[in-house]
């Protein structure tokens, strides 16, 4: 009889996840999705009442999660969080922020808030995880949650879309540091989801059917469209992937 290749575990018990942006939106799909395949996850975002609520469904369904209220902004505080709390096996990057507008009325303030959440912090606490692996001798999967506006440009999106492009960059270099190690580093670069961030421009009728134009599935993601990527990089199933981007756009970078 023929042997068989076995395809490798998509499970990730006994892994501990941080997950950030956690409250609400891909964050909260991405904690919900790696609970369930089996690891212990540690929730971040601002919002303590919020995080305990999401901690609180997921432990509801058997999964394990507990709740670390943090502005990850805040790099000192962050990186004690993680020191305090990892090491972490896992990490989501989905903290995120976008203020909109046509490049000749981008203010300074709105560029410092956008590059300082989606680059500065991303990059510093995407650091100390790797540090914290490093010390305890132990292999991980950091994955970012960037955009296919990290490969393509859209209008009044200048600033968020150098923040995302430069993630992309970030992330090579970071993969390429720290493979020695057997840590992974990847992007998982989403098209418009339909989020409650998400619904604000979806409900503007002219942007939505742009946004549908551009799409070649011919309809916006959920969720769930996220929450598979997620768990896939995030497990031995992925063991060779690093460095890179996975593209769930429905066919908008394609042409």
């Amino acid at each position: 009889m023929t042997d068989l290749p076995q395809t490798p575990s998509f499970r990730l018990d006994g892994q501990r996840a941080l997950v950030t942006g956690a409250s609400s939106g891909i964050g909260l799909g991405a904690a919900a999705a790696l609970a369930k395949a089996g690891a212990s996850v540690t929730l971040v975002a601002r919002r303590r009442a919020e995080l305990e609520a999401v901690a609180k469904a997921i432990r509801s369904h058997d999964g394990q999660a507990e709740a670390l209220a943090l502005d990850i902004t805040d790099l000192a505080a962050t990186a004690q969080a993680v020191a305090d709390h990892g090491p972490f096996d896992i990490l989501v990057n989905s903290a995120g922020l976008a203020r909109h507008a046509p490049a000749l009325d981008t203010t300074p303030e709105d560029f410092d808030a956008v590059i300082g959440l989606n680059l500065r912090a991303t990059h510093f606490l995407t650091r100390e995880v790797a540090r914290g692996l490093i010390a305890a001798g132990k292999p991980g999967s950091l994955i970012t949650i960037s955009s296919q506006m990290g490969h393509v440009g859209g209008p009044e999106r200048s600033v968020y879309c150098a923040s995302k492009h430069a993630v992309e960059g970030m992330t090579k270099a970071m993969a390429l540091e720290w493979a020695p190690h057997g840590i992974r580093v990847n992007t998982i670069c989403p098209t418009f989801i339909r989020t409650p961030l998400g619904e604000q421009t979806l409900n503007d009728p002219a942007k939505k059917a742009w946004i549908l134009s551009k799409i070649k599935l011919g309809r916006v993601g959920e969720m769930a469209d996220i929450m598979g990527p997620v768990v896939f990089l995030a497990s031995p199933a992925a063991a060779l992937v690093t460095g890179t981007h996975l593209i769930v756009d429905g066919g908008w970078t394609a042409e």
